[in-house]
């Protein structure tokens, strides 16, 4: 258990390290685009026929706002807008592949929102014949969507399960109906039933649920009744997620007062609590607000130390390569990352005129690849070693006052090789990776002084 001075000292706002450098430090340049296209060949002709390359397709549309929700949407439910913006998504997909100079190798599909099962079976089954038209799929390929209980049907089910996919992820967020109507998610018990059991009944092979600690009104009651309810219907995954509340950055959020939500040392009981329970159901802690049964794909890529994290959150699959399609997409070239503009009216405008839908982007120099390739360590396996590796002198000189730091407080073991992660530390991992963060330290020119980043527990 964590103490109230740790608690006090190590609750502050850190990243959650889906990338390094985090978007905040990119400053708002977009490099030349004969600079990030070269650096997005390179990594595809070293790693596609291999690895294959991963695909995130933003779908952004809601029909209704959940208040909590920190994610890039736009609500309506006007459905007319479905083949439009498909439409779009596939111009962009037809501009990088004129630009790679082979068949790329499909590893990994992911659908995230917004609310993908806003659109019908009919185009979401469009969307991926005609993502996969003209390439190719890898052996051992995982395609996997973002699903909400509400409204996802059987028809979702079955017709994305014929074109491939064996992974759905559920918001579940909380079964309270008080916490529900307070973030505007109504979302009955039988529906997330209803849901589970058709995945299952039609073969898909991994069920996630996100749930979120943190919300207004969650008293350790509630979170113990919610997770008796989840508990029951055994996910293989479960993400249990901080609640980031950042209402200058979301209005939705001012829907409810800051004294509606748990302190901070009644948040941390939240997780402490939900982790309890996971753990003594047989479920195994696999890293940044993730668990797993220990003969799920996620549980057994940590082991084996495959175990991978980018913006989609963990994945078992290290592809290099990452492509974002759609509004406000990311998309990670190995050495760079470049972001989409973040609104719909943009991102029609400037595929309309053949241009790319960018506006912002980083190319990593080399140090800052050996501070990434740490953080993915410490966030994927518990543990990072700089002995023999091109940072061991500067780790040394520049970082270990810090480690020193953590050691000391118990949340890493620490030799002059390496850190171990203890499993106190586990409770602030956002902050023992950011031991490793020189932009907190030292952020570049023109970035923001201050990022506003969601706290560490």
């Amino acid at each position: 258990m964590a103490s109230a001075s740790l608690l006090k000292k190590y609750n502050v706002p850190v990243p959650r390290y889906t990338s390094y450098p985090t978007v905040p430090f990119w400053g708002d340049q977009l490099p030349a685009t004969q600079d990030w296209q070269e650096v997005l060949l390179q990594t595809f002709k070293a790693t596609n026929q291999q690895e294959g390359i991963s695909l995130y397709v933003h779908l952004p549309f809601c029909e209704s706002l959940c208040t909590y929700c920190g994610c890039n949407k736009r609500i309506t439910k006007n459905h007319g807008v479905e083949p439009i913006y498909l439409k779009a998504v596939l111009q962009e997909w037809d501009k990088y592949k004129a630009l790679l100079p082979e068949k790329p190798v499909i590893r990994e599909i992911h659908l995230g929102g917004g609310t993908p099962t806003f659109f019908s079976p009919e185009h979401l089954t469009r969307l991926i014949e005609a993502l996969l038209d003209g390439a190719e799929v890898h052996p051992n390929h995982e395609f996997s969507f973002e699903g909400h209980p509400n409204n996802t049907t059987l028809e979702h089910l079955q017709a994305l399960y014929n074109v491939g996919f064996r992974r759905v992820s559920y918001g579940v967020q909380d079964l309270s109906e008080k916490v529900q109507v307070a973030i505007h998610r109504i979302q009955p018990l039988a529906n997330l039933v209803q849901a589970t059991q058709q995945a299952r009944a039609i073969g898909y092979t991994s069920i996630n649920y996100d749930l979120i600690y943190g919300l207004p009104f969650q008293t350790l009651e509630s979170i113990a009744q919610t997770f008796q309810e989840v508990i029951k219907l055994r996910p293989d995954r479960i993400a249990y997620y901080s609640y980031a509340h950042v209402p200058w950055k979301e209005k939705s959020q001012r829907a409810y007062s800051e004294e509606d939500l748990p302190k901070d040392s009644d948040k941390l009981a939240l997780y402490q609590l939900g982790t309890q329970l996971l753990l003594e159901a047989g479920y195994e802690d696999v890293g940044m607000d993730h668990f797993a049964f220990p003969q799920e794909a996620l549980c057994v890529a940590q082991k084996e130390e495959r175990l991978h994290r980018n913006f989609m959150g963990y994945t078992t699959n290290q592809t290099q390569l990452m492509l974002g399609l759609g509004v406000s997409s990311i998309s990670d070239l190995g050495m760079g990352y470049m972001q989409n503009v973040k609104t719909v009216e943009e991102y029609y405008a400037l595929l309309v005129m053949g241009e790319w839908p960018q506006f912002k982007g980083y190319l990593l120099t080399e140090l800052d690849a050996q501070m990434r390739r740490h953080i993915l360590d410490i966030a994927c396996h518990g543990k990072t070693t700089w002995l023999h590796t091109a940072s061991q002198e500067f780790v040394k000189e520049n970082i270990y006052p810090a480690l020193h730091v953590l050691a000391q407080d118990g949340l890493i073991e620490l030799n002059p090789f390496g850190l171990q992660l203890t499993a106190l530390g586990k409770n602030f991992l956002r902050s023992v990776c950011a031991a490793f963060d020189l932009y907190l330290k030292a952020p570049a020119a023109g970035a923001p002084q201050k990022p506003m980043f969601s706290q560490a527990v």
